[in-house]
């Protein structure tokens, strides 16, 4: 883009002396006044094919075909100036759509936003903080635009995640997740439909505009549908009744410099936490971590431990809920093999 700047500058420079000759030459030449000769400059440069303000003697003939070489010779470095641009700019679309595609093709156990609207714009930020293992579906390029301006090194997909076949793209059968939000209830149903048959072990979450859109979401295949008149509710009457409450969440789950955060991490089956009883885990002792619950593995897996006492047990593939910083939940992650 700054080299053809500098060549629109160059070109620009070049219509301006050929004009200040012309307008020199045919006031020096045929002795015309400078907004006669001002005009017969522009239409011989422009090759308009106006006829004379006055007749040219032989000197003069002979200046405005040489001014009119000089004037095509400028609109064809014009006009390759232009073509230049606009095969960049096509070109660079095209090597970078096709960079990002080899690169969804490489990830793994990654997440699919669908949407990139205000509550997808979210998803994404929120995302940014933990993970660079996320690929978004966003249709509107006036949208993928600005999301590459606001998060550089985002994997973008540019069309209809209602579409089975832009699904795939985003890598659908090796993601662990799936998160749409688009602008309307039908398209995240039809998402949902089509994800849960092509990928039956993806966790889905969905956003439902209408209330009677929660329970259909839920039997098109969404494990969990976010409705956000109801949290905004939820959080309105929250922030009058316990005002303290609803600030400590705000730190411990949006804290925009991640000084505090609400996190879980999974025992893995080689865990050398797995068998083992919070107070032989010593997790505040050797992270600095709070736990605040345990959810135990079995067919029951919503229930959970709240302030869990010392002798609780921890299994593989128990989940825990800590509270600290980022830096203390990835040595947790690391240690307890997540």
């Amino acid at each position: 883009m700054n080299i053809f700047v500098r060549r629109l500058a160059l070109t620009l420079v070049a219509l301006a002396a050929l004009t200040v000759v012309g307008t020199t030459g045919f006031m020096l030449i045929e002795e015309w006044g400078f907004a006669d000769s001002l005009y017969m400059s522009v239409i011989t440069l422009t090759a308009v094919g106006y006829s004379e303000v006055h007749p040219l003697s032989d000197s003069g003939r002979i200046f405005t075909m040489l001014l009119l070489l000089g004037g095509i010779t400028w609109m064809g470095l014009w006009f390759a100036n232009l073509t230049s641009l606009i095969v960049e700019m096509d070109l660079k679309n095209v090597l970078r759509r096709r960079r990002a595609m080899k690169e969804i093709e490489k990830m793994k156990d990654h997440v699919i936003v669908c949407g990139a609207g205000r509550t997808g714009r979210q998803v994404i930020q929120e995302l940014e903080t933990m993970t660079d293992s996320y690929v978004v579906i966003e249709r509107d390029a006036v949208r993928v635009r600005q999301l590459h301006d606001l998060f550089p090194k985002a994997h973008i997909v540019e069309g209809d995640a209602t579409h089975d076949h832009v699904l795939l793209e985003a890598g659908l059968g090796r993601a662990k997740g799936l998160v749409t939000c688009l602008s309307a209830d039908t398209d995240n149903l039809f998402v949902c439909l089509s994800a849960r048959d092509m990928a039956g072990a993806l966790t889905i979450v969905a956003r439902a505009y209408e209330e009677e859109t929660v329970d259909k979401l839920y039997r098109a295949g969404a494990d969990h549908v976010v409705s956000p008149n109801v949290s905004s509710a939820i959080r309105m009457a929250s922030v009058l009744l316990r005002p303290s409450v609803v600030s400590f969440l705000d730190i411990a789950t949006r804290s925009s410099d991640l000084s505090l955060r609400m996190e879980e991490a999974t025992i893995g089956e080689d865990s050398p936490m797995a068998g083992k009883t919070l107070m032989d885990a010593k997790i505040p002792q050797e992270t600095g971590l709070i736990v605040i619950a345990v959810r135990k593995v079995g067919p029951r897996r919503h229930d959970f431990v709240f302030n869990p006492v010392a002798d609780t047990r921890l299994d593989a593939g128990d989940e825990i809920i800590v509270l600290g910083k980022k830096d203390q939940i990835d040595r947790l992650r690391r240690h307890i093999g997540n």
